[in-house]
């Protein structure tokens, strides 16, 4: 269950958290038409830190102008509207859930001439897939389900209606017996997990697939690089087929609920040794120690409020 807050900016003011409601015939509700991010901020020894705030807030702009969309906000107002709404609602490590959809007036699915409806809320929210599992890796499965081909559903857009599919690779992974899966995209090479982009390790090279229209070019994908690129380590960004996936060392997936996870197991192979591998250990530690205040931030990933 959500840990509701007092307070969501909606529009310019804030609500209570009871009031965000909307019309069942609300033009996203029909037809999925609302764009949105997910970021994360961590309590640090300076205070509330959001993570990758800009980039996430301009990937919303990018999205909604694919779908036609114009925010009638610009990026500095959500940008303290973020910190508005976490500090009215007294949190300290928190999700922010920037939304912006089509509302209620139209009965066309193209939803002209609905109202634009801009909505912040904040809450609290562990450890996606789990604390423990952040040292011993989760087991994936495979999806029978495909990721869209690049001119079916824009990719690079983070809309409320791309995720039915994620939905299907999600519950297949979980009736099996997972928690979780990678999907492939159409042309049968890897694409991503639900929700997560993915890294493998071979042989000391870092792989993961390139941004091909099937995946979403994730903020954490980018801190992962980061950090390998610091390391020292050779990365290859290129198309991977699934049987590379059974024969590599370590893998792991990254994203702004999950973090970085590792991949214990594939369709009941284990990933290397098992466990958690010391590339993957070495990103996700120096990921959190920057992401929690415990290091600088020399990537200039943290936002602090003005």
């Amino acid at each position: 269950m959500i840990n509701e807050a007092k307070y969501i900016w909606h529009n310019g003011k804030l609500i209570p958290w009871g009031d965000a409601n909307l019309h069942l015939l609300t033009t996203a509700v029909q037809f999925g038409a609302s764009l949105f991010e997910g970021i994360r901020a961590y309590k640090t020894p300076k205070g509330i830190a959001i993570l990758h705030l800009d980039g996430h807030l301009k990937r919303l702009y990018n999205s909604c102008k694919i779908y036609r969309i114009e925010i009638p906000f610009d990026i500095a107002t959500l940008r303290a509207a973020c910190f508005e709404t976490i500090a009215v609602n007294e949190l300290g490590s928190c999700y922010i859930r920037p939304m912006v959809l089509r509302g209620y007036g139209a009965m066309g699915m193209d939803g002209v001439g609905s109202p634009i409806e801009t909505y912040i809320p904040t809450w609290e929210w562990g450890a996606y897939l789990g604390v423990e599992t952040m040292e011993t890796g989760i087991d994936v499965c495979t999806s029978s389900w495909n990721r869209p081909a690049s001119n079916t559903f824009p990719g690079i857009a983070k809309a409320a209606g791309n995720y039915n599919n994620a939905a299907l690779i999600k519950m297949e992974a979980q009736a099996l017996g997972f928690a979780e899966a990678i999907a492939l995209s159409p042309d049968g090479m890897v694409s991503e997990g639900s929700g997560q982009n993915l890294f493998a390790v071979i042989d000391g090279v870092l792989f993961t697939p390139p941004i091909n229209g099937s995946n979403l070019s994730g903020l954490t994908r980018r801190s992962a690089l980061d950090i390998a690129e610091e390391m020292g380590l050779e990365v290859r960004i290129e198309a991977m087929p699934r049987e590379l996936l059974y024969i590599a060392d370590e893998l792991f997936f990254t994203g702004t609920a999950t973090e970085v996870m590792p991949i214990r197991s594939l369709d009941r192979i284990d990933v290397g040794n098992g466990g958690r591998g010391p590339v993957t250990e070495k990103i996700q530690m120096s990921f959190q120690d920057i992401v929690n205040g415990v290091v600088a931030d020399r990537f200039g990933w943290l936002s602090y409020a003005e």
